[in-house]
């Protein structure tokens, strides 16, 4: 009998097409219009959209355990248009998904790091640093479907970006743990 959530028997490439397919369905699922991109050469691999609201550009990036992951800053440069979409595959356990505003990584802690290579050798990065020792870090970022969905009237204020909505603190406005 073939496991549920046996990651380890899909390649590299399939990984990344499911992570991309996961994304969409939990978005479609919380109400967003989704739309994907035909070609991938920007760095975007979707566009989501909640009714009356803005277009947000999302990268989905996919990692199988608590490893490290780089978005290429040439690719993925900071707007508050632009989220990341992080899809967490850890053996015979159901994919996490965690959406992170691409601003956030403007405030660097032990999770977000930027590597700009003295050598020329590697293109600059974004970082995220997933281990056991970050994991709470990283869990604020968790969009959940198994807690439920209900309206909250209030948004919630991000430290790093005060002055403007933004597509993270949208998403936290209708995705809130029951």
């Amino acid at each position: 009998m073939i496991e549920r959530y046996d990651w380890a028997r899909l390649n590299h490439l399939q990984i990344g097409r499911y992570a991309e397919y996961f994304v969409k369905m939990e978005l479609t699922l919380h109400g967003f219009e989704v739309y994907t991109a035909e070609v991938d050469d920007r760095g975007v691999d979707l566009v989501m959209r909640k009714t009356g609201h803005s277009f947000y550009e999302v990268q989905v990036k996919s990692v199988r355990g608590l490893n490290y992951i780089f978005f290429r800053k040439s690719k993925f440069q900071l707007r508050p248009s632009l989220m990341a979409a992080v899809v967490l595959f850890q053996q015979l356990k159901p994919p996490a998904l965690f959406l992170i505003e691409s601003e956030r990584r403007l405030h660097l802690d032990p999770l977000f790091v930027s590597r700009d290579y003295e050598d020329n050798e590697s293109e600059p990065e974004w970082g995220l640093n997933l281990s056991e020792k970050n994991r709470p870090l990283l869990e604020t970022f968790r969009f959940d479907q198994t807690k439920g969905v209900r309206l909250r009237h209030s948004t919630i204020e991000r430290p790093w970006h005060k002055e403007q909505s933004h597509p993270f603190n949208l998403i936290r406005f209708w995705i809130v743990a029951a």
